[in-house]
């Protein structure tokens, strides 16, 4: 576990807090189990789903034409975001083979493939040029990565100067029993193995300071708030060196 020391300032008196914060599990990168992918493309995430498109379309609805969703999925978000701004192109991209499979059925039976482009592919070795997009999405992708430098990394160099960066994922709860009792609030109907899936990203995901401080380390300028119970959204425009 990790200890955070909060300092209270009352009456010139320094009062001193330790809060004890659960330490991050990372969970496997990519989901290349068949049966998972199936469970976790079943699951009902759309609530949060459309939350995430509703965000992107009020803020920068007018600035997108061509973007690139990393870690898609099996493509419920570029799905909505394509029938909420029919002039947008979407490159979505996920390095789980099974999940891109049905991701692309599921593209064709929405009738958007003029729309939509699903790509077998992972950062940081993504085949794009530098500055190819106006906007960088991700929902629920950072909490998968060992490493997360890379994705700051990454969606900097492909991303257009002044382009956006729009980033949902969940928030490491307090503890083990947090994550569980979430768990059952949430997904209590759910295939056991999509709510082990779910508990487990739970572990692995950030807290909002660690995101902070992963953004400070990519020197971005970009804000981070909770936008719901369990996920964060970290968003702005993109200035950096790749853009020049």
């Amino acid at each position: 576990m990790t200890i955070c020391i909060i300092v209270f300032i009352i009456q010139g008196r320094s009062f001193f807090l330790k809060e004890v914060v659960m330490k991050r599990i990372p969970e496997p990168e990519i989901m290349e189990d068949e049966n998972q992918a199936i469970a976790y493309a079943q699951a009902d995430f759309s609530d949060s789903n459309q939350l995430y498109v509703d965000l992107l379309k009020q803020e920068y609805g007018n600035r997108l034409t061509y973007v690139i969703d990393i870690g898609c999925g099996p493509a419920d978000v570029p799905i909505r975001l394509a029938k909420a701004l029919p002039g947008i192109h979407i490159i979505a991209v996920d390095a789980s083979y099974p999940m891109v499979q049905i991701a692309r059925k599921a593209v064709v039976a929405h009738n958007l493939s003029s729309q939509i482009e699903i790509i077998h592919d992972r950062i940081p070795e993504l085949d794009f040029d530098s500055n190819s997009f106006d906007g960088i999405l991700s929902k629920d992708l950072l909490h998968h990565l060992p490493d997360p430098d890379i994705f700051w990394t990454e969606a900097s160099r492909i991303c257009k100067n002044d382009g956006i960066l729009f980033v949902m994922d969940l928030i490491r709860p307090g503890s083990k029993e947090a994550a569980r009792s979430m768990v059952d609030s949430v997904s209590g109907d759910e295939d056991p193995l999509l709510k082990t899936d779910f508990y487990n990203s739970l572990l692995s995901s950030f807290s909002i300071q660690e995101v902070k401080e992963q953004i400070k380390k990519s020197h971005l300028q970009i804000d981070v708030k909770t936008v719901s119970s369990r996920h964060y959204l970290a968003k702005g425009h993109l200035f950096n060196e790749f853009s020049y």
